[in-house]
């Protein structure tokens, strides 16, 4: 029987690949059997990630995920290194919280740009690649998979934008999502709580940490690697039947049908 959670043949491209979720989504993939091109501003961390999983595997692409013709330039790099794109991860994002009053326009729209119009970028790069794939009448299936966040379910405090992006990014899956069915392109969400990450430090914090394990059923953080799991799922083809769903991945802080 073949193992249908297989990555095995597939190429992905996953954005924030230096470090964090989005390195262990990169890292849990080429486990499972995936080639992946990793996107990332940080040159000294993704080149890092290259260096640890091999170039045979991992290829880097440095950019800023905000501006269009990153998408593109990994677009290319998977092609010219591994082929046809199968996957993509929109994982890349940013933190610049401030309350609303006092936020300005600038912090407002770095995050929108990194999270939601980003994802919106690579989407429709990846998508156009798969879609005219499809046209030309190869039965070669795609995967999508947008990070966001229990901040975009339930609001957040200190950081409208990010749980704006995070928010705009469930319409981002669905919208695709139905578009997309016929060429057997599947979008989803996975929304996270909090994973141990040098992004949620401050909410891991001394000041923090007992008011927000507190409403954790699982009573602890998620671990970067547990999180990259069910990304990969919604990879594979044990997700055949999956699309426009959004998955959380809390450890309960979000129960809802």
């Amino acid at each position: 029987m073949n193992d249908q959670f297989s990555l095995e043949g597939r190429n992905v491209i996953v954005t924030g690949a230096g470090q964090g979720i989005g390195k262990a989504i990169s890292k849990t993939a080429v486990e499972l059997g995936a080639k992946v091109v990793g996107v990332d501003l940080n040159a000294a961390t993704i080149d890092a990630v290259q260096n640890e999983l091999g170039a045979d595997r991992f290829q880097a692409v440095i950019g800023n995920v905000a501006v269009p013709e990153t998408a593109g330039k990994a677009v290319e790099a998977c092609h010219l290194h591994f082929g046809d794109i199968h996957g993509l991860v929109n994982n890349a994002g940013i933190v610049k919280p401030a309350m609303i009053e006092k936020m300005t326009v600038e912090a407002w729209a770095a995050v929108i740009d990194v999270h939601l119009t980003g994802s919106f970028h690579f989407l429709q790069a990846v998508g156009r690649a798969a879609i005219q794939r499809a046209k030309e009448g190869a039965n070669a299936p795609c995967a999508i998979v947008n990070i966001s966040s229990d901040a975009g379910r339930k609001g957040t405090i200190g950081q409208i934008n990010y749980g704006v992006a995070k928010a705009g990014l469930f319409g981002l899956t669905m919208c695709a999502a139905r578009e997309w069915a016929k060429w057997n392109i599947r979008v989803n969400t996975v929304a996270f709580g909090v994973v141990e990450t040098p992004m949620t430090e401050t909410i891991r914090g001394e000041k923090f940490r007992e008011s927000y394990l507190a409403q954790v059923p699982l009573g602890r953080w998620a671990d970067p690697v547990e999180s990259a799991r069910p990304v990969c799922f919604l990879l594979s083809d044990a997700a055949s039947y999956i699309t426009g769903q959004h998955l959380s991945v809390n450890g309960g802080y979000v129960i809802s049908l």
